[in-house]
Order: structure tokens, then C-alpha cells, then sequence
């Protein structure tokens, strides 16, 4: 697991947005194979949503959300898991009709590793939202009281890399969970998860069990997931795509099954994802 994070890294629909609405921390060393990254806005701010307004993709991440109302002096926190379905997010309103000032932050993990720091199944977890109690109550306890007292992402991301150190649960590791994820990763989503199974040395009813207690989706779920981040890190990196190329090199059948796979991820087709992933870049602003 140490070097999955090293071998692939997901994009979301915008990830050249940056700016005090939003901004991402990397993890220290030691959780770097576990956190995508902390995100969140940099300091309070006025009338700001849970999540800024846009199109949210498949990740293969599951995040930890806590919107802080400092109007309200109240928090709600959140726990998001895997999606396999893209969406557009709306924000979220005010509470009332005065102006409010709030913030978020988030911890965002690499889907096969946000069971390491829970002790419940992720059997149920697949597009779905729960109160950040029902999974991460520990987490919950102890990263909510610094939020009012920590006011910055920076801060707060510290603090929360301490927690995460003291809530990792080494026992947790499964063998057959993380040979799979490597050879998914590795061959980047292109293979056959009948051939998958006799790699890890399981029958592909154990893998399927495997995969949906610790991470709620199928290993046929997964890597689909990963040849199409790793398709969409290709448009977003490559001086020019070439579409056929893609389609040899991902194992699709035709250009046709490539744009239909990645549309039915991204609602769009390529170039127009590239334009959307453009569009959204702030400077830091």
C-alpha cells in the first residue's frame, strides 16, 4: 500500500481550483499512502457551502466533510463514500436569511484505505452519505473541538494528521484487498477481474467479498473507476490525446466504447471536460 499512492493519483472534475474557497494540503509522509490530501477553505468566509458548486466525478476517494457554522457556532459533519456516479453539486444554502459566515474542511482518502481508520464494514458506503458519526466516530470526537479554535486549513490539517496517526489501524490491512488494488493499479484499470482473483491467489467470490466489505464496490467497480481516472489524467497531462492510442492502450473495444465509458463517468465528452477543468482554474484567487 506504502507505494500505491506513488503509481496513481485521481483527478476530480477541477483540479486546478485553488483559491480561499477552496484549497487542498498534502499529508505528511506518514499518511501519504493513506489521505489524498486535506482540503477545505483557508479561513472563514461568508455564506460559503459545503462543497463549491460544480460537477463532482468518480475519484475513487471517500471524504470526511465538517462544515463549521461560526454564525451558528454549530458543526455537521459528513462522511462520503465511493461514487461510481458522476454529479453536480449545488452547495449548500444558508441557514437563515442573515448572512453567515462558515467553513469546511475535509479529509480526503484513497478509497482502499478509509477503511484503516474505522472499525465498521464499507459494505454499504457506495454513493451514499452518512453522518460522520456512523463510520468515523473517533475521528468525529476528536478533530471537531479544534475547529473553532483552529481556523485555518493549515492548521486545521495538522492537527488532524495527529489524529489520523493515533486512529490508523494497522490490523486492518487485508492481503488479498491490497495485491488486488496493486495489479488494478498497475495495469491501470485494463484487465479482467476473473484473472484478477488468481493473481491474488482467491476465488472471485472472496474477491467480490473482499472488495465490497472494505471498500463497497466490486473489483469489476474498481477498476473500471481506474481506467477511467487513468484516462483522465492523460487528457488533462498529454501534449495531445490520441483517441485511438487510448482506446489500444485502455483495452477498449472502439473510440465509440472509449467516449461512451467516459461519458457515462464525466457527463461530457473529453474535450469538454478539458474545457470544464480550464474553466475553473482561480489562480489562488
Amino acid at each position: 500500500m506504502n507505494r500505491f499512492y506513488q503509481m496513481y493519483q485521481p483527478h476530480t472534475a477541477a483540479p486546478y481550483r485553488s483559491g480561499e474557497g477552496y484549497r487542498e494540503i498534502p499529508p505528511c509522509g506518514g499518511l501519504q499512502p493513506y489521505v489524498k490530501c486535506f482540503w477545505g477553505t483557508d479561513s472563514p468566509l461568508a455564506d460559503t457551502g459545503i462543497i463549491q458548486e460544480g460537477l463532482i466525478v468518480p475519484d475513487t476517494c471517500m471524504d470526511i466533510i465538517f462544515q463549521v457554522s461560526h454564525t451558528n457556532n454549530n458543526i455537521s459533519g459528513k462522511f462520503v463514500g465511493i461514487n461510481n456516479e458522476a454529479f453536480y453539486s449545488a452547495g449548500l444554502p444558508k441557514e437563515s436569511g442573515r448572512p453567515e459566515i462558515r467553513s469546511t474542511f475535509g479529509i480526503r482518502f484513497f478509497a482502499w484505505s478509509a477503511v484503516l481508520f474505522s472499525g465498521d464494514s464499507m459494505v454499504e458506503v457506495k454513493n451514499n452519505v452518512f453522518d460522520v458519526r456512523r463510520h468515523y466516530a473517533g475521528i468525529q470526537k476528536a478533530v471537531e473541538p479544534l475547529l473553532f479554535d483552529i481556523p485555518t486549513l493549515e492548521g486545521r490539517s495538522r492537527a488532524a494528521e495527529k489524529i489520523l496517526l493515533k486512529q490508523l489501524n494497522e490490523k486492518r490491512h487485508n492481503t488479498y484487498l491490497e495485491t488486488a488494488v496493486y495489479h488494478t493499479l498497475k495495469q491501470k484499470g485494463n484487465l479482467k477481474t476473473a484473472g484478477l482473483a488468481d493473481q491474488v491467489f482467491i476465488s472471485n467470490r472472496q474477491l467480490e467479498r473482499v472488495f465490497r466489505e472494505y471498500m463497497g464496490i466490486s473489483p469489476k467497480q474498481f477498476a473500471s473507476l481506474v481506467r477511467y481516472q487513468n484516462l483522465w489524467n492523460e487528457l488533462l497531462t498529454a501534449p495531445a490525446f490520441d483517441v485511438m492510442e487510448a482506446v489500444r492502450r485502455y483495452g477498449f473495444s472502439d473510440q465509440s466504447h472509449l467516449l461512451h465509458e467516459f461519458k457515462k463517468y464525466h457527463t461530457m465528452r473529453p474535450e469538454e471536460a478539458r474545457r470544464y477543468a480550464r474553466s475553473q482554474f482561480t489562480g489562488g484567487k
